[in-house]
């Protein structure tokens, strides 16, 4: 019986293989005649990739785009919204165009498309892959309703530095838990079958090391040795890649001294030759042309070591547009190359199915029905509840819904800054306040009044700055004491203070990066003056990033981390603090107690004089903080209390490729049904180079009634212990491991074995 299974597995594996190479062919054989047929104008014209002006329906023809398009300069447009501004472009390609190419639409659907999910910090601090996935499926579906058929996203970038503004985008400080999380991501995006209508390309971002500009400062320089790139930031790039991402877009900052918009080593080598890529690369917004600041040449110049790199398309720039027929006629550059970048776009092309249907992206009925709908609604409430982060709670939440609630803070009913950054799709005036979300839950049984309190920042040029792109929060003319005043007036006939404070929307994101990562100031007297009642209070935090908590930590009563959480902000808010929903989210990054801490991760190593208990001279510290985090990695509790039985190892001496299983019990000894993340934690303990102190290799997240206990089971391989050496090497070496498991990476047991080849 076992035979005839695997045989018709093997069967089964060998028909699909059989197709997928048949339906290779047949789109290499039509694109093929394609090139064939185009003149290197209508070929540069694939490659050139403008923002449109987002145009009036009716009008394309007096657009600046409609003129371009004809005259075939246009592979793609970004930027356009809706079905018939983009079926409008879409017949001027095909029906005037010489050779009916379709253009290729896309946009930049980062958490969601009408209906936004917590933006991607908060959603890896789910640690549930199946909700990444979902998330990112419905945000296809809804955009492909739409006309888009391309994402830039998902963004991979690792990010160790909280002052960096674009940690929002991205998936925290591990390796482990941003490659899950970007395969989950391109899968939720593309499907198992891209010529299906509700799927779209992906686009893996930034390529590469972008997570690590210098000072936290956006733009800025990279510079790391490539045993760092290889173990630490290549991997959640590579994940992608191996989960069939379709395209790359490539970084604004440098790598090893070359920017990376024209870094052949980067492009050429390692992606497409190491790791067989075989999709296609774009530039970022105008990335070519700003090689040029860098100081590596002229327009012309930059062009060609562009797309002597790889890279295929050129986002905004039109330099391939405009220089690469003189850098042909010169030698600079051959046919072939500007070929093979033209393939790869006419490829993608076909795999979506668009030259069999330039419009099957273009269902008008589908748009009505299938975007910003009650059902994909309802999910993203559901999402954004397990986003959040319990960071501290003396026994105040969750609380009664027949309790009289002071809802305070700029950001309590500030609806247009609930979806966060990179929420370019999102209809605001939709988005569910805190007011309204708890207001809505209260009903009749409870009582919630509302004040200010204060602005979100004393500089109103600074308010500025954190409020753009129509995320407003209407600024108060009193005085700070004045409007404190009126607060604590509302908060003296309260049971609980609710006090929603924090980050605008636009504080974090790109352009967006912070030298001070404390709340700001006016928010802060504002917090103080209610703790000075004496009165629980609840913090419930907007960020975008991780934030300096020290005196919020020591002074309220709770703390609920609620990132920016998308449409239906306020209502899972609300499901949270009344403890409908018990909050299960865990951090992705760590909080510092200072922002001189930074960058400050987990994972790191040891020096040759590491710290034992702070304080101890001529020991690797400061004088004046601790080495640790105010909050590690993987931390957030929960309305239960999880109990962590003794870890259990299948053997402690192995060999060659054996099987070690890690197995806990983890018993609820609380009073409400929760979730768990459980954490397995590994540390090689010797190396031909140094390792880190711990590397995340396993995560479970469990749910538990209260009284249940369950086994959670790990298994590791000689794979898991794999790491590049000195000379780029993947491999792992014979030694002794610890094994490490626990709630976060702070607080674990371990054990130890010893493995050899």
């Amino acid at each position: 019986m076992k035979k005839n299974v695997l045989l018709i597995a093997v069967l089964i594996i060998s028909q699909i293989a059989y197709s997928q190479k048949s339906k290779d062919a047949a789109m290499h054989q039509f694109v093929g005649k394609l090139l064939a047929k185009m003149t290197l104008q209508e070929k540069l014209g694939q490659l050139n990739l403008p923002a449109s002006s987002d145009f009036v329906t009716g009008q394309v023809s007096s657009s600046d785009i409609a003129s371009k398009v004809i005259a075939g300069n246009v592979g793609g447009v970004f930027n356009i919204r809706s079905v018939t501004k983009i079926k409008e472009l879409q017949e001027y390609a095909v029906n005037k165009t010489r050779l009916k190419i379709p253009l290729l639409f896309g946009m930049d659907v980062i958490h969601g498309y009408r209906t936004i999910f917590p933006i991607p910090l908060g959603m890896s601090s789910t640690w549930d892959m199946q909700l990444v996935e979902r998330s990112a499926r419905i945000a296809a579906n809804e955009a492909s309703a739409d006309g888009i058929q391309w994402t830039f996203s998902p963004m991979v970038d690792l990010t160790r530095d909280p002052r960096w503004g674009r940690v929002s985008e991205g998936n925290g400080e591990d390796v482990f838990l941003s490659a899950a999380i970007a395969k989950a991501m391109v899968h939720g995006y593309q499907g198992d079958d891209l010529s299906l209508p509700n799927t779209i390309l992906a686009c893996v971002k930034h390529y590469a090391l972008y997570g690590a500009a210098e000072g936290g400062r956006d733009y800025n320089t990279t510079d790391m040795s490539r045993v760092r790139m290889y173990n630490e930031y290549f991997p959640p790039y590579k994940a992608a890649i191996d989960a069939g991402v379709g395209s790359v877009m490539v970084s604004f900052n440098e790598v090893d001294g070359i920017p990376a918009s024209g870094n052949k080593w980067l492009v050429d080598d390692v992606l497409r030759r190491q790791w067989k890529f075989n999709g296609f690369v774009v530039s970022d917004y105008t990335g070519i042309p700003e090689m040029m600041a860098h100081g590596v040449g002229d327009f012309q110049t930059v062009n060609v070591k562009s797309l002597q790199a790889g890279v295929d398309m050129d986002m905004v720039g039109e330099g391939f547009l405009t220089t690469l027929t003189k850098s042909l006629k010169e030698g600079k550059i051959s046919q072939a190359q500007i070929d093979k970048a033209c393939e790869r776009i006419l490829e993608a092309k076909y795999k979506l199915g668009l030259f069999d249907d330039p419009y099957r992206y273009c269902n008008a009925q589908r748009s009505a029905t299938e975007v910003f709908t009650a059902a994909n609604r309802a999910e993203a409430r559901t999402i954004a509840a397990q986003s959040f982060v319990l960071l501290k709670n003396n026994q105040v939440l969750p609380f009664a819904a027949n309790k009289k609630i002071a809802l305070v803070g700029p950001l309590a009913n500030a609806k247009e800054n609930m979806t966060g950054t990179w929420s370019v799709g999102a209809d605001n005036s939709k988005s569910i306040t805190v007011l309204k979300g708890l207001t809505d839950a209260l009903g009749e049984r409870g009582n919630v009044v509302y004040a200010k309190g204060s602005n979100l920042e004393d500089d109103i040029e600074l308010e500025k700055r954190a409020t753009m792109f129509g995320k407003d929060i209407p600024r108060d003319n009193r005085t700070a004491d004045e409007m404190i005043q009126e607060a604590l007036k509302v908060s003296a006939g309260s049971d609980i203070i609710v006090a929603a404070l924090g980050e605008g929307a636009e504080m974090s994101g790109e352009s967006a990066s912070r030298s001070n990562l404390d709340i700001p100031e006016a928010q802060k007297r504002l917090l103080k003056a209610l703790v000075a009642t004496g009165k629980p209070v609840v913090l419930v935090l907007f960020t975008g990033r991780p934030l300096t908590l020290n005196w919020e930590a020591a002074n309220v009563s709770a703390i609920l981390n609620v990132w920016f959480a998308g449409s239906e902000a306020g209502d899972a808010i609300a499901d949270v603090l009344l403890g409908k929903v018990n909050p299960s989210g865990k951090l992705s990054m760590s909080f510092p107690q200072s922002v001189g801490q930074v960058p400050l991760y987990y994972n790191h190593k040891n020096t040759g004089r590491p710290l034992g208990t702070w304080f101890e001279k001529y020991r690797s510290n400061y004088l004046d903080v601790s080495n640790e985090p105010l909050y590690p990695f993987g931390y957030g509790l929960s309305y239960s209390q999880f109990e962590y039985g003794k870890m259990e190892l299948s053997a402690t001496q192995l060999k060659g490729n054996q099987t070690l299983r890690v197995s806990v019990d983890i018993k609820n000894t609380g009073a409400f049904t929760g979730k768990e993340v459980v954490q397995l934690y590994i540390r090689d303990m010797v190396g031909s180079i140094t390792r880190p102190v711990k590397e995340l290799k396993g995560f479970d997240k469990i749910e538990l009634a209260p009284g249940q206990t369950k086994k959670v089971i790990f298994e590791l391989t000689p794979a898991s212990l794999k790491f590049y050496n000195s000379e780029l090497k993947l491999d792992w070496e014979s030694g002794d491991f610890q094994i490490m498991v626990g709630p976060n990476a702070k607080d674990v047991s371990t054990m130890k074995v010893n493995w050899v080849k």
